[in-house]
């Protein structure tokens, strides 16, 4: 694991944390976020908040992750985001797929 992570590594994964803010409940967003994670190979979750945001956690190499970030302030067509909130960071925990968590 640490070898992932090292210096030599041309591609070190990163990790994405954001936090959505707007209309992003009940709009299919969970799932618009899986669907878009996947093919650009990122693994992760995302999830409700209690507060109406969506929470999202994505590892993968910067430029897939930005891709992520860019589709995130899209959002589906149902969806009205106010804000994407930005923490880049490295991955806290290993992730295997992107699936949506309760």
């Amino acid at each position: 694991m640490m070898e992932a992570m090292s210096q030599n590594n041309p591609n070190p994964k990163e990790e994405l944390y954001a936090v959505v803010v707007g209309l992003v409940q009940g709009v299919g967003f969970r799932y618009f976020v899986v669907e878009k994670a996947l093919p650009l190979g990122l693994h992760g979750y995302v999830r409700n908040d209690s507060s109406g945001d969506v929470e999202v956690v994505a590892q993968g190499t910067r430029p897939a992750l930005e891709h992520l970030l860019a589709l995130l302030r899209q959002g589906p067509s149902a969806a009205q985001v106010q804000d994407v909130r930005v923490t880049w960071r490295e991955p806290t925990e290993h992730v295997s797929g992107f699936h949506v968590r309760w």
